[in-house]
C-alpha cells in the first residue's frame, strides 16, 4: 500500500469530512487514515488504482483534491 496526502479544497464543514470520509472508505482498495476540513491522508493499492481516480471520487462529492508538490 502507497501513502498519499491529499488537499482538498471546498470543504468547509463536518458535514464536509464525513462526505468524504464515507466515499473513500467505500471505494475498494483504499484504506482512510484521516480526513479533515481541508486534507485527508489514506493509503491505496497502486496496482489497483491511481491518486487521479481518489480525487475523482472526492470530486464526485463535490470537492476538489490534489497533492502538493
Amino acid at each position: 500500500m502507497d501513502a498519499v496526502h491529499l488537499t482538498i479544497e471546498g470543504m468547509t464543514c463536518e458535514h464536509c469530512v464525513r462526505a468524504v470520509e464515507r466515499r473513500l472508505r467505500g471505494t475498494p482498495g483504499i484504506e482512510v487514515e484521516n480526513v479533515q476540513i481541508g486534507s485527508a491522508d489514506v493509503k491505496y493499492n497502486a496496482d489497483a488504482m491511481t491518486i487521479d481516480e481518489i480525487a475523482e471520487a472526492i470530486a464526485d462529492e463535490g470537492y476538489t483534491a490534489f497533492v502538493e508538490k
